[in-house]
């Protein structure tokens, strides 16, 4: 079977990665690795066993073919990443403190691992939500808050999740919400659509903050709920939410989406909104004296809402710590929608909010809604579109891949791969500035790419969609059935939930 393999592979073109993952903060020497001999490799492939897995084989395979000016590129990476700077003295560079010129072309090291770590952060909503409509926990979190990252192979992160985020499903988003087919659920009017994480003692070191980290769910596969939300702008006053000015609109449906509740309903007795100012409040008390960070991420849909979020910790002051310390606040995201209107853009960005847009050119949400009327239209029509209910404006700086630069993806014009997280992480690892050759630079793995998708060339032996849940969750009982087993039931709000919702203003409204 080695054989085989081996012989489909040798008429691979010349690529440019090494899929061994390279953490910069591991503490490992890659300087000490060594590229491997051709006659290493055939060795390799001809005699392993049956525990080496594909992947490994075509590693060393792409190892080998690494030109010189790729190893190069690399370890100069490597160099700059190890020697010259420390994650614990840049951070806030790196998060926005000068809207990250200087750091985008060529791409800063250090940059693109802390996107690529948060957008694995975002990448961790879809893969802990369960999307199965013939389960029963259809719509909810498969992990328990205390299991989370160690159940996804997290561990390693260094965060612990400190709650869940429910939201309502009693609007109109049939596209991003999932029920379950069973009479008998977990719940029938809440999704759970993210989570609060927080940085343990020794990685808090490490990045010389405790960050606290807010990951809002997305949409991973359908389009549809642009559709949905193509409505109309809305003063963010109309929900509730503290704006001292009128004119500052977002999108109807965000909007909906993070303010409203469902009283009947354990998981959505609160808003999203309420859920996560009370848990940010909770965690800016607790950790009161250290240095800290609040960074908000999110991939299509769950973008928006960090926006959104983003805006209201500040516009709330609720990342001013009571020894008046300003917390900073930032969001990297990924994929994202145009949110609110220009007067909106304004106000975010006055309230110091830093927002870094990573986005593929050729995914068509970014480009939405605001299609005929957004920031690329000359200042003078736009200002005269102003009042209008569809004149959007992008927010922040915006990091522009092409997944058309990638030797590895298919020359598709499937808009939901040019849309996909996993593929947008590719291509952060590979993007060194503009007009710089595809240099894969942790050697991320790129079988990650069809986990949700059919992305990668098809010569990479790589199948489409492989990431799926053992025989899909169902176990076989004492009995020799095949049953879908009970899940420890989630908690749904925290007892001091009351407490901080009327020490904001927000108690009168329960």
């Amino acid at each position: 079977m080695a054989i085989s393999i081996y012989s489909t592979l040798l008429p691979f073109p010349k690529l440019t990665v090494s899929s061994r993952k390279y953490h910069p903060f591991a503490g490992s020497n890659p300087s000490n690795l060594t590229i491997p001999t051709t006659s290493t490799v055939c060795a390799k492939a001809l005699h392993s066993k049956t525990s080496d897995s594909l992947t490994s084989i075509i590693s060393e395979l792409e190892k080998e073919s690494l030109n010189k000016e790729d190893q190069n590129q690399r370890q100069e990476d490597i160099n700059t990443t190890h020697d010259e700077r420390r994650l614990s003295h840049v951070w806030r560079e790196l998060h926005g403190q000068d809207d990250w010129v200087g750091l985008l072309d060529p791409m800063d090291p250090l940059l693109r691992s802390e996107l690529i770590r948060y957008g694995e952060m975002a990448q961790a909503c879809y893969d802990a939500f369960d999307f199965d409509p013939f389960s029963k926990y259809c719509g909810s979190c498969r992990f328990v808050p205390r299991s989370f990252f160690p159940s996804l192979g997290m561990a390693h992160l260094g965060y612990h999740v400190s709650r869940y985020l429910f939201a309502t499903s009693n609007i109109n988003l049939p596209n991003f919400f999932k029920k379950s087919r069973w009479p008998k659920v977990w719940s029938k009017n809440a999704n759970w659509i993210g989570y609060v994480a927080v940085s343990d003692d020794e990685t808090t070191a490490r990045l010389g903050r405790r960050d606290i980290s807010v990951a809002w769910r997305g949409t991973v596969t359908r389009l549809e709920w642009i559709v949905d939300l193509m409505d109309f702008l809305k003063p963010v006053s109309g929900n509730k939410i503290p704006c001292p000015d009128p004119t500052v609109k977002v999108e109807s449906g965000f909007l909906d989406l993070y303010t409203d509740k469902d009283e009947t309903c354990r998981y959505s007795t609160f808003s999203a909104r309420e859920q996560i100012l009370t848990e940010i409040k909770r965690l800016v008390e607790m950790y009161s004296g250290e240095e800290l960070s609040i960074t908000i991420t999110g991939h299509s849909l769950g973008s928006a809402l960090a926006i959104l979020n983003a805006y209201d910790i500040t516009e709330t002051g609720l990342n001013v710590t009571a020894e008046g310390q300003v917390v900073p606040v930032s969001v990297l995201s990924f994929s994202g929608p145009r949110v609110g209107n220009v007067r909106f853009k304004e106000r975010l960005e006055s309230l110091g909010v830093k927002v870094l847009r990573v986005v593929n050119v050729h995914d068509v949400v970014p480009k939405s809604p605001g299609l005929f009327f957004n920031e690329h239209v000359a200042p003078r029509l736009m200002k005269l579109a102003e009042g209008l209910p569809w004149s959007y404006s992008h927010v922040g700086v915006q990091l522009e891949l092409d997944h058309k630069n990638s030797p590895f993806l298919k020359q598709t014009s499937d808009p939901v791969c040019a849309h996909n997280l996993e593929a947008h992480l590719h291509l952060l690892d590979g993007y060194h500035g503009k007009g710089h050759r595809f240099v894969l630079a942790s050697g991320r793995d790129p079988a990650l790419v069809n986990k949700a998708s059919d992305f990668l060339k098809d010569h990479y032996l790589v199948p489409p969609y492989w990431r799926q849940d053992e025989n899909k969750g169902m176990v076989r009982s004492k009995d020799g059935r095949w049953i879908q087993p009970e899940r420890p039931k989630l908690d749904d709000h925290p007892e001091d939930i009351h407490h901080h919702l009327k020490q904001l203003g927000l108690a009168s409204d329960h």
